[in-house]
């Protein structure tokens, strides 16, 4: 949408509908001593074809994955997305739907809510899912409130491997709760400490939260840790930032999890400089009621034709506030049906193979990493597409030196943790061939293909 245009008489009539005289007058509630009172300090007005040429320029400035070899993950995966996504989205029954959960006016978009619910439920092995929320993150820190809500417990165990992003977003929503959040550290192979974990439970533990797979690419053994936190009476929770992985994975229900939640980027969602991402959010249906956000159900109309309704909307919009499991407002509705567009598509097998593209060529990349001097891998436990290299020098000066080549070979993890800033976590999808990897392994010798 390039071009809206606006003219005096257009004003005039918006003006008049809402009863005020002037756009100033939309402004009067503002003091009148922060108003800005001078034009905005732009650069000269430009015509249509100097603007473009203006935009194609700063665009060239980026790396653009069209442009560049891409090893970027850590929450955010360049995955191949069918152009039938794109334009089954961009359908003007979706596409310009306003508050799509009407209804009387939104059966479409209710349906496709409906079922992104299903594939999520199928996806994860668990009964029930929401109608998608903003994105892992934050379904994660709404997995931890409703583990608090359901168990009446105060105390959050959260994995040192879940997403560092994931556990500032769960504190931050827990910050002036009075919870008390708990680190488990990891082993040597990269996966969460299964001793230190037995050790911290207790029975004022409300929930575990682990990534499946974590952080640092690795599986986690979900199916190990559902018994001991049972054992207290703790809910299991799984995030997974990189939904792919669910194509080969047992899935979170199959092992013990309580609430299996994460990021659907990528299932249809490019990269797109970090965003829009979905959260998808799943959990057992005995804990129902405890549920964020809202939930889109079947049912028939009093004709006996099949129809779709919010089910469940426990938020402060349709109870009261005090109520309410959670405020979130958005349920994403167009990236969910990007989602649900490609996991139709794609099927069951579709994704299985995805997935076991992803695996093969990040274990082929590991294992060239492997081989190089002064290169190696620091954990030893299973992994998906994602793996944590250890360098002979800073990674920073690594990824300098990848650029030239115009590969973005990693996410360096010094970012994270200055103890890491030799280590970077490297990822592999199905869409780097043979010789971009082969590429990445000659550049982190110091050579070029």
């Amino acid at each position: 949408m390039r071009y809206l245009p606006h003219t005096d008489e257009d004003v005039r009539q918006m003006l008049a509908t809402i009863g005020v005289e002037s756009v100033e007058d939309l402004f009067v509630e503002v003091p009148e001593a922060i108003r800005l009172d001078r034009p905005l300090d732009l650069p000269p007005a430009l015509s249509e074809a100097e603007l473009m040429r203006e935009l194609d320029r700063l665009a060239m400035q980026n790396a653009s994955l069209n442009c560049w070899t891409s090893f970027l993950g850590a929450g955010a995966y360049n995955h191949f997305i069918p152009a039938v996504v794109d334009h089954l989205a961009s359908r003007s029954e979706f596409y310009t739907a306003y508050t799509p959960y009407q209804p009387e006016i939104s059966q479409g978009t209710l349906q496709a809510i409906f079922e992104y619910q299903t594939l999520v439920c199928q996806l994860t092995g668990m009964e029930v899912a929401n109608a998608s929320m903003y994105d892992g993150a934050s379904a994660t820190a709404e997995a931890a409130l409703m583990a608090v809500r359901a168990t009446r417990r105060k105390r959050l165990l959260i994995s040192d491997g879940l997403h560092p992003e994931y556990r500032q977003t769960v504190a931050a929503y827990c910050r002036y709760l009075g919870l008390e959040l708990v680190g488990l550290p990891l082993d040597s192979s990269g996966q969460t400490d299964l001793q230190a974990l037995d050790d911290a439970l207790d029975d004022r533990t409300a929930a575990v939260i682990v990534g499946y797979p974590n952080f640092y690419g690795v599986i986690e053994p979900l199916a190990a840790m559902a018994g001991p936190v049972h054992a207290r009476k703790a809910m299991l929770v799984s995030a997974t930032a990189e939904g792919i992985a669910l194509g080969l994975l047992k899935s979170p229900g199959e092992c013990g999890a309580d609430i299996a939640v994460g990021e659907g980027q990528s299932f249809g969602l490019p990269v797109s400089y970090g965003g829009p991402g979905v959260g998808f959010f799943a959990a057992r249906k005995k804990a129902v009621r405890s549920l964020p956000g809202r939930l889109v159900g079947e049912t028939v109309d009093n004709r006996g034709q099949r129809g779709f309704v919010l089910t469940l909307s426990t938020r402060e919009q349709h109870i009261r506030r005090e109520k309410a499991t959670s405020n979130i407002c958005s349920n994403q509705g167009l990236c969910a049906l990007m989602v649900t567009i490609y996991l139709s598509l794609m099927g069951k097998q579709g994704i299985r193979e995805v997935a076991e593209h992803n695996l093969a060529k990040a274990a082929y990349a590991r294992e060239r990493i492997a081989e190089l001097p002064g290169f190696n891998l620091p954990h030893s436990a299973p992994i998906f597409n994602e793996f944590v290299v250890e360098c002979p020098m800073p990674a920073a000066e690594l990824l300098a030196r990848l650029e030239r080549e115009g590969i973005l070979g990693g996410v360096d993890l010094g970012r994270f943790d200055p103890a890491m800033s030799n280590r970077l976590l490297i990822c592999v999808t199905e869409q780097n061939r043979r010789e971009d990897i082969d590429r990445l392994v000659a550049g982190l010798k110091g050579g070029t293909a």
